[in-house]
């Protein structure tokens, strides 16, 4: 049997010779699940000698992880926003990136609760101006494709008062809805959550929320298909397609949602996408050519990764 120390030691060595760079800290992420350890306590305890279940069960994982399993894929967790958000191959797994859209969505939607700045000036006028009032009289956000919910749930989470926001999750895929179902249930949301299967917002057609919706966010498909032969195979092998391929120039739900969002917006509400940097400048256009007004965000490394839009008031 091996100890904690060399288990580590020959998990390192394996996945650098799989090619990968971060061999150590994916060794002790893995051997940590499979210890129910948390990482500290590894050395803590480098000599424990594990058992034979799980040196078993960690060397099934380090071998499929060198065939470039993820890592979140492996062990059915991944991070966002300081919350733990089940996923397997139906969903995508959350990325940091995606954190820069959360964090303008929850600025955005703190001032509409607390009444203050100039989101709540625009949506203000946006009340005045609809035909009737949205749900329960409450700040109405769809999260568009919604894949683990890791947006949706996050913006429950962080938002100051829950208690004025209605969420709705939209997602064509009916196993990832069921992944989303779990993570709100995970985190304690699931009465502020409710979900819709179908395409982008087509299942909200008929159901009252034209016009009603202050805010959406989307995190959608935007690699072109013939690029997703050249993804990382972490990439290209293991996540959904469904999640991934945005079309010939990787636009084609950007094109959808940008025209049906002026049906479902509200006057003074946001449109928040995260891009491809990319395809900034098609994105441009199309946003343009609809008559939208927008502002475009740079993400930690410095790239074009978030387009926050609205309609003239």
């Amino acid at each position: 049997m091996l100890t904690i120390n060399k288990a580590l030691l020959w998990a390192k060595n394996y996945l650098k010779k799989s090619g990968l760079e971060n061999a150590a800290l994916e060794a002790e992420v893995l051997l940590a699940f499979c210890t129910k350890l948390d990482r500290v306590a590894l050395y803590r305890q480098n000599e424990r000698l594990l058992n034979l279940e799980e040196e078993e069960n960690f060397r099934q994982m380090v071998k499929r992880r060198g065939q470039r399993e993820p890592v979140a894929y492996l062990t059915g967790h991944k991070e966002f926003m300081s919350l733990d958000f089940l996923v397997n191959p139906a969903v995508l797994i959350p990325r940091p990136e995606t954190e820069l859209l959360v964090e303008k969505a929850l600025e955005i939607l703190n001032a509409k609760a607390l009444g203050v700045g100039q989101a709540s000036s625009l949506f203000e006028a946006g009340r005045q101006n609809s035909k009737s009032q949205t749900p329960k009289d409450k700040i109405l956000i769809v999260d568009v494709g919604t894949g683990s919910c890791a947006i949706a749930v996050s913006i429950a989470k962080h938002i100051k008062y829950l208690n004025k926001v209605c969420i709705y999750a939209t997602e064509i895929s009916p196993a990832a809805l069921e992944v989303a179902r779990l993570n709100a249930e995970r985190h304690g949301v699931a009465e502020r959550i409710t979900f819709w299967q179908g395409d982008l917002l087509e299942p909200l057609k008929n159901q009252g929320c034209e016009g009603q919706v202050s805010l959406i966010t989307a995190n959608l498909p935007y690699i072109p298909t013939r690029e997703i032969a050249c993804l990382e195979p972490d990439v290209r092998l293991y996540e959904p397609r469904l999640a991934l391929n945005g079309g010939k120039d990787g636009l084609d739900f950007y094109r959808r949602l940008i025209s049906q969002g002026r049906e479902f917006l509200k006057p003074g509400g946001y449109l928040l996408m995260e891009i491809n940097p990319a395809a900034i400048n098609q994105i441009f256009g199309l946003l343009n050519a609809a008559g939208w007004k927008f502002n475009v965000f740079l993400d930690l490394n410095g790239k074009e990764r978030l387009i926050v839009a609205g309609l003239a008031v």
